[in-house]
């Protein structure tokens, strides 16, 4: 069952808190994604963190990003790599694409290769646009 209660006492909490997270593209980081609807990807554990990759900056307050997975996806809405940090097989879920805020930023995990970065690009082109 869903704690949406606990997950909106986390977002007061956020709201409140110095916009201190410096990020750039291609970076990874846990984020505070929360208690979402339906298909929608949640966070997980106490904090309600997953792992995104920062697809685009548009100010120092916001991003698009992509959540992360580490559960076996083999379809066209997935991306999969190897984080090189840690050596984990992870998949990006194209199609929960999504502005972020910086205030939803826990800690940094890792950096897409630049290799993987375009190759998740140009698949997300071809599932946006064709």
């Amino acid at each position: 069952m869903k704690n949406y209660d606990k997950w909106n006492e986390i977002k007061k909490e956020m709201l409140h808190q110095e916009k201190k997270h410096i990020f750039k593209v291609r970076e990874i980081f846990w984020l505070k994604v929360g208690q979402n609807v339906g298909y929608e990807t949640d966070g997980k554990g106490e904090s309600f963190l997953r792992p995104v990759l920062i697809l685009r900056k548009f100010s120092k307050d916001t991003f698009l990003g992509l959540p992360l997975t580490t559960s076996p996806k083999d379809d066209m809405f997935h991306y999969k790599f190897t984080l090189t940090s840690n050596k984990k097989v992870n998949y990006a879920n194209l199609s929960q694409i999504k502005l972020f805020d910086v205030r939803r930023v826990k800690n940094k995990l890792g950096v897409i290769s630049k290799d993987d970065f375009e190759k998740l690009k140009d698949k997300l082109k071809k599932l946006m646009f064709e």
